[in-house]
């Protein structure tokens, strides 16, 4: 017999999908190659620190709230699984999450094999069922594979002589090893800064290099650029204390008496290129998707030079039927634009998922909430949302709730829509028959990654060519659309306390504007 699903990889993003269908009471296994739930953490990050975001104290009584300041909990019923309760650092300890998962796991009752290495994937043709053989040899049949693994192969660059480099995934992190060395880092990413920072009282001297200019999160708004926890580094160049970042590429890693010879091509002074000499190399370049596990039956497709697998807005791969993916592997359609490579961004791309397989697959439709006709209604359940939901604040132009008009003017409100798949849920009636409909996001202004935040001389960004308001940061965005047509655009002024809900400047406004696509005025015939 074939499971309806197999699920491999127990780590956040599998565990989330399981619960869910766990409590469907779907047919469905998990298997997992640890011995733990989330066993990537208990090797990673090498130092132990988490920088996903842990505050306890928000202020906030209502859970939902309460999980935009949250980056590490999974979604539950169970007041008892919010990972809040588990450590109160701002910036937890990795054996934390550990301890967080095992718990989740236990408590939601998911069906998890332990200690199963998956070791080949295959299809019987397009329509067939999936077989999936362990180390064992042990095979298993299902309808849905859905591959929650993470990245965990390095992600090496093709440099001669990069074997000769130290990996993060396997070095030796005592800082006191590499007591008055001196250390190259290739990599610039936080892995390569949270290794620099953890060697700076010990190593003489501290290379990092790689190409392009360096991004920082707290000014591209993605979390996996460079975070401000991770940037210590940057003030030991700057204020020269022995330390630098250099722009430019590794053109080969040579051997010679003592260390390393590490030519370097720079970037700001035309490629020329210097020998540098260094005690240690380490490289620390990010990982990629390890596709070894399938055969030519059902090989993905993939993106982003490899890393990553060519999905549906759903999560479904673009060429494989019934192959899915969850968790920090959907992140390649929004690189280094969104939270999905996050669990406080994949928690809920999973639910999407999740709602996206029971209709496809069990004939139960997108949960809606019916609104009758009023344009107060809509706009209160717009305001609502958009003040409350942790959805759309986390998973930011990405996630995006829908106002839906029916032929007859009646309303329904259907929230957590991936923004890419509402075209083809709309004109597919996957909400039955819609003249109309809202797509309702929270986003950052289109420039908010080209200007400093902190530098008052560079003004506000004027939309008074759309919404006569100011939007840099993030704010709700309404776009309306009419038969499946781009037709206007709203934007919410954005506010400190992040609170739209200002009679003058959020409510009236926006009904405004819904009032006159809602009942748009016909042309006079002349």
């Amino acid at each position: 017999m074939a499971h309806d699903y197999l699920i491999i990889g127990a780590g956040p993003a599998g565990l989330q999908l399981a619960a869910s269908l766990e409590c469907d009471g779907a047919d469905y296994v998990v298997l997992e190659r640890g011995s733990v739930p989330g066993a990537f953490f208990t090797r990673f990050p090498r130092h132990r620190q988490l920088i996903s975001i842990n505050k306890v104290h928000t202020g906030y009584d209502d859970p939902e709230l309460r999980l935009r300041m949250d980056w590490n909990s999974l979604l539950s019923d169970d007041p008892e699984l919010l990972f809040t309760r588990y450590s109160p650092r701002y910036f937890p300890a990795a054996d934390d999450m550990v301890r967080y998962l095992s718990d989740y796991a236990a408590r939601t009752g998911v069906r998890v094999r332990y200690d199963t290495t998956v070791t080949r994937v295959s299809r019987d043709g397009d329509e067939g069922d999936f077989a999936v053989t362990d180390h064992t040899g042990a095979v298993r049949r299902a309808r849905r594979v859905v591959v929650a693994t993470g990245v965990f192969q390095p992600n090496l660059p093709a440099v001669p002589g990069i074997e000769l480099a130290e990996r993060y995934d396997t070095f030796d992190p005592d800082p006191e090893s590499f007591t008055d060395q001196r250390v190259l880092i290739i990599g610039r990413g936080n892995s390569a800064f949270e290794t620099a920072d953890s060697l700076m009282e010990s190593a003489a001297v501290i290379h990092l290099v790689g190409s392009g200019s360096l991004r920082l999160a707290w000014k591209s708004h993605y979390v996996g650029h460079l975070r401000a926890v991770n940037n210590n580094f940057l003030d030991t160049y700057q204020l020269k204390s022995q330390n630098a970042l250099l722009d430019g590429r590794v053109v080969e890693i040579r051997r010679e008496a003592g260390g390393f010879c590490v030519p370097v091509s720079f970037e700001r002074v035309d490629e020329v290129v210097k020998d540098l000499h260094y005690d240690r190399v380490i490289v620390a370049t990010g990982f990629r998707f390890d596709t070894s596990i399938f055969d030519g039956t059902c090989a993905p497709d993939l993106i982003v030079d490899g890393r990553f697998p060519a999905l549906t807005p759903v999560g479904e791969s673009v060429n494989v039927p019934g192959l899915y993916f969850a968790g920090t592997l959907t992140q390649g359609p929004d690189f280094k634009k969104s939270t999905t490579g996050f669990i406080h961004g994949f928690r809920y791309a999973v639910r999407a998922l999740h709602r996206a397989l029971r209709a496809r697959h069990h004939d139960e439709p997108w949960p809606v909430t019916e609104l009758g006709d009023a344009v107060e209604t809509a706009a209160d359940a717009v305001i609502t949302r958009v003040n409350r939901s942790s959805a759309l604040w986390q998973q930011f132009a990405v996630l995006g709730d829908l106002l839906l008009v029916a032929q007859d003017g009646s309303l329904r409100y259907a929230e957590e829509v991936p923004v890419r798949h509402v075209p083809d849920a709309v004109r597919g009636g996957d909400f039955g028959p819609v003249e109309a409909h809202a797509v309702i996001t929270l986003e950052y202004g289109a420039d908010h990654d080209l200007v400093d935040p902190f530098d008052v001389t560079a003004g506000r960004k004027s939309q008074q060519d759309r919404a006569g308001l100011d939007g840099r940061y993030l704010h709700p965005v309404v776009r309306w659309y009419r038969a499946g047509e781009f037709v206007a655009e709203h934007h919410i002024t954005e506010n400190l306390e992040n609170e739209w809900d200002s009679e003058e400047f959020h409510r009236a406004p926006l009904r405004a504007f819904l009032a006159d696509h809602l009942h748009p005025v016909a042309p006079v015939t002349p």
